[in-house]
């Protein structure tokens, strides 16, 4: 593939102003001159990654039974959640919740079907699904509002503390992306710090039958995303290579 080069801006403010606060553009390259190929955006790409690595792990990790979901956040990457979700199981409601009441209002309006909710304990403690997509430095949820049997899965990297409760991972089954989850921020997540990484299961693996994923309806699973620049390689090659079979975009010369 070509050498790729992604750069990610994060810019807090920018949700007042009604833009992303991840910006990202993605730069392919040559790989035998380092002649630049192509230069995309890499915001709605990093989104769809990620959030369908979530997603992934909903549709193969939540229960058969699981009817409710509740996506915790209003960002892009919420926003792709709420597109993919009725994408892989056929839910009774899908939630969204933010800390800003009409955010949540804003993004549910926007995704047909969807429910903004103000009380997030209650909204946790009813659902088979919780998605969080935050960029929050402490926890986003409390551990004991999760109920046995539920899914979790989250996609915020926001160090110190970051979005997951670390207390939540001594009740249910860890499932991540690859073993460097576990290294040391900025590598790694930096909720999974001093855990043993024996205690993960790639996602992976479990797709290719070599670990087991969901045991039993009263077991609780867990999937961090952390971003692995392998992912985004793949999704900006195929993203190019479609544009060119389309042909989209604009060629300039050098």
């Amino acid at each position: 593939m070509h050498l790729t080069v992604k750069l990610v801006n994060v810019f807090e403010g920018n949700i007042a102003r009604g833009m992303p606060s991840h910006l990202a553009t993605i730069h392919l390259f040559d790989p035998e001159t380092g002649m630049p190929v192509c230069i995309m955006d890499g915001t709605y790409i990093t989104a769809v990654r990620t959030s369908g690595s979530a997603v992934l792990s909903v549709r193969e990790l939540a229960r058969c039974n699981a009817k409710v979901a509740t996506v915790v956040g209003a960002g892009v990457q919420a926003s792709q959640h709420l597109h993919l979700l009725p994408l892989v199981r056929d839910f009774q409601e899908i939630r969204v919740f933010s800390k800003d009441f009409a955010d949540a209002q804003a993004l549910a309006s926007r995704h047909s079907g969807i429910t903004a909710v103000e009380d997030l304990e209650a909204a946790i403690r009813s659902s088979d699904v919780v998605c969080l997509a935050t960029h929050s430095y402490v926890p986003a949820i409390s551990a004991e509002w999760v109920q046995p049997g539920t899914h979790v899965s989250s996609v915020g990297v926001a160090p110190l503390g970051g979005e997951l409760p670390i207390d939540l991972m001594a009740r249910g089954t860890l499932f991540v992306e690859t073993r460097d989850s576990f290294a040391p921020t900025p590598v790694g997540c930096c909720e999974l710090a001093n855990i043993d990484p024996e205690a993960g299961t790639d996602l992976g693996a479990m797709l290719l039958g070599q670990r087991p994923g969901r045991t039993s309806d009263q077991q609780i699973t867990i999937y961090k995303a952390m971003g692995v620049a392998m992912e985004d390689m793949v999704a900006a090659d195929l993203a190019f290579r479609e544009a060119k079979r389309l042909g989209a975009g604009q060629a300039i010369s050098l």
